[in-house]
C-alpha cells in the first residue's frame, strides 16, 4: 500500500512539473514573440496597439495631433475674454506617455499582476484612457490679463478694542484665483471633439477657487462679532461743504460703537453734543417749522442711514421719528419714508440688541461717491426680514414759492433758503421671522407736511 502511494505521488509530481514546464515555456515563447512590442489586446482611445513598438505607438499618436493645429480656445471671465490657439498651448495627445504606459503593461516586475494583464489582453481587451498634455506656463501667460482682474488676495480681519469702542476694524474677506488645474481639465474634456474635427473653437468659462484668509473675523474677538447682520446706505450728493463735514464727523462718533447684548443703543447719547464746541459747522436744519442754518446740519443723514441698517438687521426699533417734510437727500436711491430725524433731547433713534451677542456699529462716509454706509456686525441668528414697499397716500402739493427781501444781500441777488416738497403720508411695514415664527412686526408711518420754497431777495444797493 505504501509503495502504491509513493508511485502516485511520483506520477503527480511529474505531471505538475510537466505542466509547469509547459506553461513557463509557453509564456517565455509568448514574451519572446513580443519582445520590444505591445502585448495583444491593449487599446487606447479605441486604437488597437497590439504588437506595435513604442516608436510606432508614438508616431501614430503624433499624427493624430495634427487635428489641434487650427483649433482655438476663448477663455471668459465675466466680460473679459482671451483667445489662444491650441498650438500656442502645445495641446495634444501625450504620445510618449501613451507609448511608455502601454509598453510597460505586462512588464511591471510583479509576476502575478503581469500575468493577469497579459491574460486580459489575450482573452479580451485592456483599454486605457488617452493622455493629454499642454504647456501650463503658456496657459497662465495667455490668461495673465484676465488674472489681474479675477485674482483677488484674501483680506485678514482686524479687530482692535480700546475700552468699549473698536478703534481699528476690518472684516475678513475671501480671495480668489483662476483655477488653472480645473481649466486644464476643461480643456482636456474638449479634446475628443477636437479629434472628431466637429468644431474649430470652444469657449470656456474660467473656473475660480476661493482662498480663505489667514485670520477671519470670528478669530479676532470673543464678543460674538462674526459677520455682517445688517446694512444701510444713503446718498448726500449736492450737499454743501459744511453739511458733508457734519455727516463725516457724526458718522465717526458712532463708528466703532459696541452695543452689548440686551442693551438699548441711543443715537443722541452716542453722538453726544452737536455744536460748534464739538466741531460741527453750520448747515441747514429743520427747526420750529423752518429750514434754517444751525450747528450740525446733516446729522440726520447719519441717523437716517443707521435707521435703514437697523431695519435690515431685524433688530427691534425702540424709537424713531420721521422728518417734518420729505427731504430730497433721503430719496436719492431710496423710496420715501425710510428716514429718521434726531434732535436732542426731543427726538432720538434707538434700537435694542436682542441678538444674544454684542453688536458692532460701523460707519463709512465715502466723500468722493457722496455715500454713507452703516454696517452692523454680530452673530446671525437666521432672522428673515421682510420690508414692504412704502405706500404713499394723502398727497398734497407744496405751497407757492415765497420771496422775502433781505437787506444784507446785494440788489438783484436771489438766494434759496428752503426747498419745496409735496406733503404725503407714507406707510411701510416690517416683519421679522425666526425658526418659522414671527418674532417682530411693526409699521412705520410718516406724515410729511407740504413744504414751501423760500427765497431771499437782495435789496442792498
Amino acid at each position: 500500500m505504501k509503495k502504491k502511494w509513493q508511485k502516485l505521488f511520483t506520477i503527480a509530481g511529474l505531471v505538475v512539473f510537466f505542466l509547469f514546464f509547459t506553461i513557463t515555456t509557453a509564456l517565455a515563447l509568448y514574451d519572446r514573440q513580443f519582445t520590444n512590442k505591445i502585448y495583444p489586446g491593449i487599446k487606447v482611445d479605441n486604437v488597437d496597439l497590439s504588437a506595435k513598438t513604442r516608436e510606432e505607438v508614438k508616431a501614430l499618436f503624433d499624427g493624430r495631433n495634427n487635428a489641434f493645429t487650427a483649433f482655438t480656445f476663448t477663455f471668459r471671465y465675466q466680460e473679459q475674454t482671451a483667445t489662444v490657439s491650441a498650438k500656442t498651448l502645445e495641446l495634444g495627445i501625450n504620445s510618449k506617455l501613451i507609448a511608455d504606459q502601454t509598453f510597460t503593461i505586462g512588464r511591471s516586475g510583479n509576476m502575478l499582476a503581469d500575468l493577469f494583464n497579459k491574460g486580459r489582453g489575450f482573452f479580451g481587451e485592456l483599454t486605457l484612457a488617452p493622455s493629454y498634455s499642454l504647456d501650463r506656463l503658456a496657459l497662465e501667460k495667455a490668461l495673465l490679463d484676465i488674472a489681474k482682474e479675477a485674482n483677488v488676495f484674501p483680506v485678514e480681519a482686524i479687530f482692535k478694542l480700546e475700552g468699549n469702542r473698536v478703534i481699528d476694524f476690518r472684516p475678513s474677506s475671501e480671495g480668489q484665483t483662476i483655477d488653472i488645474a480645473k481649466t486644464e481639465e476643461e480643456i482636456f474634456n474638449r479634446v475628443p471633439d477636437i479629434l472628431d474635427r466637429q468644431v474649430t473653437m470652444f469657449e470656456i468659462t474660467l473656473p475660480v477657487k476661493k482662498i480663505k484668509p489667514a485670520v477671519s473675523l470670528p478669530e479676532t474677538n470673543n464678543l460674538g462679532i462674526k459677520e455682517l447682520i445688517g446694512k444701510g446706505t444713503s446718498n448726500f450728493s449736492g450737499s454743501i461743504a459744511n453739511r458733508i463735514h457734519n455727516i463725516a464727523l457724526a458718522a465717526s462718533r458712532v463708528n466703532g460703537t459696541i452695543v452689548p447684548n440686551g442693551q438699548v443703543f441711543s443715537f443722541n447719547n452716542t453722538v453726544g453734543d452737536v455744536s460748534k464746541l464739538t466741531g460741527y459747522k453750520e448747515a441747514y436744519i429743520i427747526k420750529e417749522g423752518k429750514t434754517i442754518l444751525g450747528d450740525g446740519g446733516g446729522v440726520c443723514q447719519v441717523s437716517t442711514t443707521l435707521f435703514r441698517a437697523i431695519l435690515n438687521s431685524g433688530l427691534p426699533i425702540a424709537e424713531r421719528h420721521p422728518h417734518s417734510y420729505r427731504v430730497a437727500y433721503y430719496e436719492q436711491g431710496s423710496p420715501p419714508g425710510l428716514d429718521a430725524t434726531v434732535y436732542s433731547p426731543s427726538y432720538d433713534l434707538k434700537f435694542k440688541n436682542d441678538s444674544g451677542h454684542a453688536i458692532l456699529v460701523q460707519a463709512y462716509a465715502d466723500l468722493q461717491a457722496a455715500t454713507l454706509t452703516f454696517d452692523l456686525y454680530g452673530t446671525a441668528d437666521e432672522r428673515k426680514v421682510t420690508i414692504t414697499k412704502p405706500i404713499i397716500t394723502n398727497q398734497t402739493p407744496s405751497p407757492e414759492d415765497r420771496y422775502q427781501d433781505d437787506p444784507t444781500l446785494p440788489l438783484g441777488v436771489i438766494k434759496q433758503i428752503d426747498f419745496k416738497a409735496a406733503g404725503a403720508k407714507v406707510t411701510f411695514s416690517r416683519t421679522v421671522e425666526k425658526d418659522g415664527k414671527i418674532i417682530l412686526s411693526d409699521t412705520f408711518v410718516s406724515n410729511y407736511q407740504p413744504w414751501q420754497a423760500v427765497f431771499l431777495r437782495g435789496t442792498k444797493e
